[in-house]
């Protein structure tokens, strides 16, 4: 298992514009000490299951080609990327292949079946809504039959260490088809050495799904929306936050998945509120910040939302020159990449 705390850092400073190259493990020297740094909790569960589909709804090729009944029954892939709460069972979920499975479409998952599905409404860009039947326990049966589901740019099929690799250590929450990445870097013992220097911490949950992911496709950002993810946020870590904030402390985001849902939250007021909502938040160039005072943050994907909410928090051009920095200085980027500290 690689050492999480030997990734680098890059530091950029909103006020000068100056880029310093260090060690994740020093990002604790680099927080102040009133500082309340707040933490993603989710936790990552295997969703993207490999089975078959019925056929039923689609035309048979030829009854003389021998090949036609296993086209009819072909593998599958299947994301899940958000429950729908106000119907259990029922998941918003992306599809391979896409074009072949229509409303009505029966699937199957596992060896034995343990999971079947109905495929009740079709959306864009291979994505739809399906209804599971009931088992006594689905999301142990995912967890033995699911595969976690790492990115695509990572370039290779998942492995049985992914399921501890890709989770942050302080993971509790289940719910997230994708890792909060800032927030993998951390260690016991960089969690212990902030809190030998008395750095108080608070968590949130947003359990990240395809919204997180979604390329810009408008040719106005203002026309794209995000999916909306659910989040929540405690009445503790509520009040330790607007503590912060009433007293003028600084509130550190690991991950823009926190950012959005400190800022959602407090869109309103000003103030963060306890509560177990969803999000569709997209921040981009131009967005006051309300809570949000320093951010943790991997290197994202060009024209890709994480990118822009980073672009808003910092000066747009800093921004781009601390990532060209980054590729020149053969930084990693990405889910397993290394971190850039913004204040």
């Amino acid at each position: 298992m690689p050492d999480r705390a030997a990734s680098r850092l890059l530091h950029l400073n909103r006020s000068s514009g100056q880029l310093r190259d260090s060690r994740f493990r020093e990002f604790p020297e680099l927080l102040r000490t009133d500082d309340l740094v707040v933490f993603n909790n989710t936790r990552v569960f295997p969703a993207r299951l490999y089975g078959r589909r019925s056929g039923a709804k689609t035309r048979p090729l030829s009854p003389a080609n021998p090949a036609s009944r296993d086209f009819l029954k072909g593998q599958i892939e299947v994301l899940l990327t958000r429950s729908l709460s106000h119907h259990p069972n029922e998941w918003e979920c992306l599809v391979r292949p896409g074009r072949k499975i229509g409303v009505g479409e029966r699937l199957f998952f596992g060896e034995q079946d343990q999971l079947q599905a109905e495929v009740l409404a079709r959306g864009s860009f291979g994505e739809r809504r399906i209804r599971f039947a009931p088992v006594r326990d689905f999301f142990a049966e995912v967890e033995r039959i699911g595969h976690v589901p790492l990115p695509p740019y990572i370039g290779r099929p998942d492995a049985p260490t992914d399921r501890e690799r890709y989770q942050t250590i302080y993971a509790r929450e289940k719910g997230s088809v994708a890792a909060p990445t800032a927030g993998l870097h951390f260690t016991p013992e960089v969690l212990s050495r902030m809190k030998e220097r008395g750095i108080e911490t608070a968590e949130v949950t947003l359990h990240v799904g395809l919204g997180t992911f979604q390329p810009v496709r408008e040719d106005r950002v203002e026309d794209h929306s995000l999916h909306r993810e659910s989040y929540s946020i405690s009445t503790e870590s509520a009040e330790a936050i607007n503590r912060a904030l009433d007293g003028g402390r600084r509130v550190v985001a690991i991950g823009t998945t926190t950012v959005r849902s400190l800022e959602y939250s407090a869109a309103k007021s000003g103030r963060v509120t306890a509560t177990s909502s969803e999000t569709d938040i997209f921040i981009y160039p131009g967005f006051e910040f309300q809570v949000v005072g320093a951010l943790l943050t991997n290197f994202h994907l060009p024209q890709s939302t994480l990118l822009m909410l980073v672009c808003a928090f910092a000066d747009q051009q800093q921004v781009l020159d601390a990532y060209r920095h980054a590729v020149a200085e053969r930084y990693r980027f990405y889910s397993y990449g290394d971190c850039m500290f913004v204040e």
